[in-house]
């Protein structure tokens, strides 16, 4: 299996983004946020497919847009109450744009297939470089906001009385919440974030509830999955994303029964 170059990329992208969409997701099922997780998974779809209109690299355009997406999810919704209109706000304007898009996208099928339900086995040096560094700003990013992060998760009122912008907190997470996405999709598509983003981190709270091995046990299970979908999909020959997914659906179901 790792004869193959191209098996060796998905490999390494698999690697960047489980340990991204582990570490990331654990916070957003934190949060109470995988609805944000889902939405900017679509605007990134938007952004990929206005990106190819205008001749721009698909990631830039799918980076670009989660990151605005993200943003604006945050300035407009920074309370509990009032996220769910922010994300279905946001939600819906990107829907309508990528209606528009997609309505020239026609003669770009494959291109709209890769996007939609991913294409880790067409990954090239270059993408891998670019997952590379999303890889670093966020996880970066992460550990930069890692304490007043939690504090806001878990005791708003309190962490907002403490001098803690919850505003700029919530930005911020988001805007990383939106890079992390966007390298999720070159793994499964934006149709299946979830399988990542949500899957794995959703577990590892259901088996502990101590943060620092929650963090670590998401992580791994992201990368196991990762890696178990490459190997199942080279030896059947089906879908990659298929595998992951599925992968994903049965640890949580097993994390349930526990």
């Amino acid at each position: 299996m790792f004869s193959y170059d191209f098996m060796v990329n998905a490999f390494l992208a698999t690697t960047i983004v489980g340990v991204m969409a582990g570490l990331v997701g654990y916070f957003l099922v934190l949060r109470g946020q995988t609805f944000a997780g889902h939405a900017l998974a679509h605007v990134g779809f938007t952004g990929a497919t206005g990106a190819v209109l205008v001749g721009a690299p698909p990631l830039a355009g799918l980076v670009a847009v989660t990151v605005a997406g993200g943003v604006g999810m945050g300035l407009l919704g920074e309370r509990l109450a009032g996220r769910d209109v922010a994300v279905g706000l946001v939600l819906a304007v990107a829907l309508g744009l990528g209606l528009l898009f997609l309505h020239f996208f026609t003669a770009y099928a494959t291109q709209a297939t890769a996007l939609l339900f991913g294409n880790v086995l067409g990954i090239g040096a270059v993408t891998l470089w670019l997952l590379a560094g999303l890889g670093i700003v966020t996880l970066a990013g992460l550990a930069a906001i890692a304490r007043p992060l939690l504090f806001a998760t878990l005791a708003p009122e309190l962490a907002e009385a403490k001098g803690v912008s919850l505003r700029l907190v919530a930005v911020l997470f988001l805007a990383l919440v939106a890079l992390a996405t966007a390298a999720c999709a070159q793994i499964v598509g934006v149709l299946l974030v979830f399988a990542l983003m949500v899957g794995p981190p959703a577990a590892a709270q259901r088996l502990t509830a101590r943060l620092g091995a929650g963090l670590a046990l998401a992580a791994g299970l992201a990368l196991a999955e990762a890696w178990g979908g490459l190997t199942l999909a080279f030896y059947t020959d089906w879908p990659t994303s298929f595998w992951i997914t599925a992968l994903s659906g049965a640890v949580y179901a097993g994390a349930c029964l526990r």
